[in-house]
């Protein structure tokens, strides 16, 4: 039987309510609903999975005129931030901050975070869903740039970074020595950081796997990001079959590893589900979930945005599969708060 997200609302189903949520289900904005028990919409009544929903949060869904308040980041510009943005133009560094148009990013520069992108800024992957320029890149990886990464990092006092690049695939080993070599020019000026790497499939060429194995970080990153169904629309360039392949391969190396899917793109509850027990299976530890925004007309539309009160329900569904540590919420990301993910992750296998 396949399981129906259904809201549980605490108002009563009174005509005019009941068909604004007829309306809302109709453009694809709402699951079906429960008022005071009265179930509204097409699902089996017998396979709904309910959750609880303020009536608040189902009128700003019904409303669809705007993004709803929980995705919308609070952005002050602090002078951590700015600091931070003068410090990678004179490194000529590139931060998956800016590049991906992260909803976190005044949050975590201002507080002296960031995620570090190596190997240039054009990727040779063509996902609908990201906001990196895709295309041809014109020149290999700067050899230079691991040296400018660690002085970067050892100024900004960081003590656990994450690195992550754009997909190489125009590169004999996908840019696997480049991140090698980020993570030992990251060990040499600050031997006690902690690196976390999100890493491409390399195509699976599972030398390159190997290459960044070798070097050690602390945690291993690669993002699953949809259920299979949706793999062709949403990233054609990768399989799902190969990122179970890396993480497995990971884990069995005895790498800490993680990865993270987006919601909203028009998964089922079911499928979310299977990829936990896939994900759990490989010996994956860490797992994000957040929204999927849309970064711009060109990509892919969001089918649906989730209520706050549904990530904390995922992030128990996947724990009950044999996930460490699942970090759930609408504007979770990949690398957001990476370092206390990771603590987060120790304290769950104690």
């Amino acid at each position: 039987m396949t399981a129906i997200r259904a809201f549980a609302v605490d108002a009563p189903a009174d005509p005019s309510r009941v068909a604004a949520v007829r309306d809302a289900q109709a453009r694809g904005a709402l699951p079906d609903v429960l008022l005071d028990g009265v179930h509204v919409g097409d699902g089996d009544a017998a396979s709904l999975v309910p959750v609880d929903v303020p009536l608040a949060e189902l009128d700003q869904l019904i409303a669809g005129t705007r993004l709803p308040r929980w995705v919308i980041a609070k952005n002050p510009l602090s002078g951590g931030y700015v600091d931070i943005k003068a410090l990678m133009r004179r490194s000529t560094l590139t931060t998956v901050c800016e590049e991906a148009a992260c909803p976190n990013i005044a949050q975590c520069w201002g507080r002296g975070t960031a995620t570090f992108m190596i190997a240039g800024d054009v990727c040779t992957r063509g996902c609908r869903f990201c906001n990196v320029t895709s295309g041809k890149p014109l020149a290999p990886p700067d050899a230079d740039e691991p040296r400018r990464i660690a002085e970067a990092a050892a100024a900004m006092g960081l003590r656990f970074v994450v690195v992550t690049a754009v997909s190489r695939d125009d590169r004999p080993d996908g840019g696997a020595e480049h991140f090698a070599a980020t993570i030992r020019a990251l060990r040499d000026a600050i031997p006690e950081i902690k690196v976390e790497v999100l890493i491409p499939d390399f195509r699976g060429r599972w030398e390159s796997l190997e290459t960044v194995i070798e070097a050690a970080p602390d945690v291993l990153n690669h993002n699953t990001e949809t259920v299979p169904r949706l793999y062709q629309r949403v990233r054609p360039g990768a399989r799902y079959e190969r990122t179970l392949e890396l993480l497995t391969r990971s884990a069995a190396a005895g790498m800490r590893t993680k990865s993270g899917i987006m919601v909203g793109l028009g998964e089922r509850l079911d499928e979310v589900d299977a990829v936990f027990d896939d994900l759990a299976a490989t010996g994956c530890e860490l797992v994000t979930i957040g929204q999927y925004l849309q970064p711009s007309p060109a990509h892919l539309p969001v089918e649906r945005f989730y209520a706050p009160s549904e990530y904390a329900d995922l992030a128990q569904r996947g724990r009950a599969r044999g996930l460490g540590h699942v970090e759930a919420g609408p504007l979770v990301r990949s690398s957001f708060e990476a370092d206390r993910v990771a603590e987060s992750g120790i304290a769950a296998r104690a």
